[in-house]
């Protein structure tokens, strides 16, 4: 899978060495590896705004083509969204928790003529999830093809063959949608034309709950195969069933968690970025983003200081970037007026708590549905209300890897899909009302006497999408992915508007959720220029 220009200036230089696992902020800048085969000749600089995963990945294949990279991060510790949180004792991997395409992050680790197995610890997670419904009922969702028919049956035995049915349809999407598209620029109206056959024929103009629905009859299952969407920011009532193929990318390279946390990944990967010859610069957030003569020429940080590159890739919330780090004069495609006429995914209330007991019985990944399915998500998605009820996701890392919390002790997060801030919620006032509703019902199903247990807590609302992680109104995972928000329809990972501007992660192609943001990271290997081209 590795891109041959890629694989043609690795084999220009030597492996890297081992990187170093400890400091959160990463100053000191390297000769970038290689350079006496370049002779007198400097590498051409790229600097890479943010962290998180897709700009760390953009990072590593940039480097590994040549380029001298500098990740600038906004916050303290590199990660982005994969942030960590430590406090009493506990580690709590701010946002993404489900690893399912392993084979993303191994590519990388080649690229640099590295083994992710000797960096990370992967471990698989069973079930991938357990979803309890509001009655009570569970729901072990499983690779296990043998265990998952014998859950459908359990559930409803009428709709195995259908089952059977979709999981197939879930491959064929795959196939297409993920193994040839994830990848492709998607710059031009042919890209997009020449795609059209195989989506009328994959039917990606159903919704994923409209496909789910084709194929089984039962509720509670259509709820138990519609929801990965939101693991990605959509509507499984909106959201195109192009992102039905989650459930065989799954089935196929199962649910993954490392040893360590999500930030075990993160450290390995700023550890390939300095083996290359790159560096991670925290507390370094970026005012502007310099164009000169419509070409990105560097950036410019918000302590005055100017970085010079030739190539400027952008990690930050897509609508962000355009909107406040690139001067309205210098986009005539993404207007202020087009930015804010987009529609955007909902955000996230999370809560982050350990306890002083553990709670054995409960899985790693937990789903808790709510007496409303579409209602709710009517809520959240298009009329912009916070309801008084809830669908929530329990993380319990604890589960897998006990040293993340003390001794007897358990951590937790669990989120909730809320509105972005269009819905003009005041969350300073309200986060608290908000999190004790959570706790309540949490101690009435899953976690008895969670209240009185609790030995650490802190929150993120969608006002800390914004003003903390920089996402547009909130959003916690940019455009919504509905069929006129997906591939050509999205901000391009070329900007059409600047010349050697570049966007990765969940705002850009292919979309959200971790192969979203690594494969988004891929794309640079299509459309940045060798760095011969700039000696």
């Amino acid at each position: 899978m590795q891109n041959t220009s890629a694989s043609a200036a690795q084999d220009e230089r030597p492996g890297p060495s081992p990187g170093d696992d400890g400091a959160a902020s990463r100053q000191a800048s390297r000769a970038p590896r290689g350079a006496g085969a370049r002779g007198a000749s400097r590498a051409p600089r790229a600097v890479v705004i943010g962290s998180g995963f897709g700009g760390l990945a953009a990072a590593v294949r940039l480097g590994v083509r040549g380029y001298e990279v500098t990740v600038v991060e906004k916050l303290d510790e590199p990660g982005g969204r994969a942030y960590v949180h430590r406090q009493d004792g506990f580690t709590f991997d701010a946002g993404p928790t489900v690893i399912t395409a392993p084979f993303l992050f191994e590519e990388l680790w080649q690229l640099c003529g590295r083994n992710l197995a000797d960096d990370v610890d992967l471990r698989p997670v069973a079930p991938f999830y357990r979803i309890r419904f509001h009655d009570g009922v569970t729901f072990d969702y499983t690779g296990d093809a043998a265990a998952m028919r014998a859950e459908v049956a359990r559930l409803s035995p009428g709709d195995v063959a259908g089952y059977e049915r979709f999981v197939k349809t879930s491959e064929a999407i795959f196939r297409v949608g993920f193994e040839e598209l994830a990848h492709v620029p998607f710059g031009s109206w042919t890209d997009m034309a020449r795609i059209v056959p195989d989506m009328m024929r994959l039917e990606s103009y159903r919704t994923v709950y409209g496909l789910v629905a084709k194929h089984v009859k039962d509720d509670r299952l259509r709820q138990v195969l519609s929801f990965h969407p939101l693991l990605v920011g959509g509507n499984p009532f909106s959201t195109t069933s192009i992102y039905s193929l989650i459930a065989f990318l799954e089935r196929n390279w199962g649910v993954h968690f490392p040893i360590g946390g999500t930030g075990a990944l993160v450290r390995g990967l700023v550890s390939l970025i300095e083996g290359l010859g790159g560096s991670v610069r925290c507390g370094a957030e970026v005012r502007r983003i310099a164009v000169e003569g419509g070409r990105a020429r560097g950036v410019e940080l918000a302590s005055g200081e100017r970085l010079s590159a030739d190539v400027v890739v952008s990690n930050a919330d897509s609508a962000w970037t355009y909107r406040h780090l690139v001067a309205p004069e210098a986009r005539k495609r993404w207007t202020d007026r087009r930015i804010e006429r987009q529609r955007y995914s909902m955000s996230l209330f999370v809560w982050y708590f350990g306890t002083r007991r553990q709670y054995p019985d409960v899985a790693h990944h937990t789903i808790l549905l709510g007496p409303r399915y579409k209602r709710l998500l009517e809520d959240i998605f298009e009329k912009h209300v916070l309801a008084d009820d809830f669908s929530l996701y329990l993380h319990r890392p604890t589960a897998t890897d006990p040293a993340l919390a003390p001794p007897g002790c358990d951590a937790f997060y669990v989120l909730s899909p809320v509105p972005n801030l269009l819905s003009g919620t005041d969350w300073p006032a309200t986060q608290e009302r908000y999190r004790r509703s959570i706790a309540a019902l949490l101690e009435a199903t899953v976690l008895p006497g969670l209240e009185g247990a609790l030995a650490s807590s802190r929150l993120l609302t969608p006002q800390d999408f914004q003003d903390r992680l920089l996402s547009f109104r909130g959003a916690a995972f940019g455009p919504e992915p509905v069929l006129t928000q997906s591939a050509f329809f999205r901000p391009h990972n070329a900007s059409e508007d600047i010349e050697h501007l570049y966007l990765v992660g969940a705002g850009t192609h292919p979309g959200a959720g971790l192969p979203g943001v690594l494969s988004s990271a891929r794309v640079l290997d299509r459309v940045v220029p060798d760095a011969s081209k700039f000696r």
